[in-house]
């Protein structure tokens, strides 16, 4: 029995990425930030979809980090901007709700399209074993901004999903699936669970959820 949960803006209340780099550069290299107009043409040609989501998110990282982060440093930023998300950022619904699936006996996972390196050092806080997450590279001990492999997003997250249930030894036919998510981008792992359910969900995921009869969860009023 598998419970998948998302993070951004599911679990979390804002996207992790970008709050994540300019917490790393804040408390690592406050002056990193002045580079932030560099990332103007680089935010123009991904908003005319000119360039893909991979290609912007590896300019914000060399913003905010740099070319090459030390494997203990990004260890150390990660952590501590995991601590912050655990104190501030997440829904406290979403939180009891990963553990009410827990002691039902489910295993947790989380599968989001945030860089592996921090969304598991928020797993590790929260007691999750399993991450689904888009891969970083490392270069020589170091952290560096190539995104390694696809960007775990859409279709690709539902594959990764199936390579992990693959290499656990869990078939899908003996599996049971519950799926929590905010955006419509991930309805190929909507398809693919038993138990879909929109969290916050964006207008385009509640027209879907509204149109196919699944339960529909808006932490944001409270």
């Amino acid at each position: 029995m598998l419970s998948v949960f998302d993070l951004d803006r599911t679990l979390s209340i804002l996207p992790t990425y970008t709050p994540f780099l300019f917490f790393a550069a804040r408390t690592r290299a406050p002056w990193r930030l002045l580079l932030v107009p560099l990332l103007l043409p680089v935010a123009l040609l991904y908003a005319l979809r000119l360039v893909p989501r991979r290609t912007m998110k590896q300019a914000m990282h060399w913003m905010a980090l740099g070319g090459a982060l030390p494997e203990r440093d990004a260890a150390r930023v990660a952590d501590r901007f995991a601590r912050h998300l655990v104190e501030r950022g997440l829904y406290a619904e979403g939180l009891a709700l990963i553990e009410a699936e827990r002691q039902a006996g489910r295993r947790v996972v989380l599968a989001t399209a945030a860089p592996h390196f921090y969304t598991a050092a928020l797993a590790r806080r929260l007691g999750i074993a399993d991450v689904i997450a888009s891969a970083s590279s490392w270069q020589d001990g170091c952290l560096v901004p190539t995104i390694d492999g696809a960007n775990c997003y859409g279709a690709d997250k539902r594959q990764r999903l199936e390579a992990f249930m693959e290499s656990a030894g869990i078939a899908r036919d003996a599996a049971h699936i519950r799926f929590w998510s905010d955006h419509v981008s991930d309805l190929p792992v909507f398809e693919l669970c038993d138990e879909p359910c929109a969290v916050n969900p964006s207008p385009k995921l509640r027209a879907v959820a509204a149109e196919r009869g699944w339960p529909i969860l808006d932490w944001r009023k409270g």
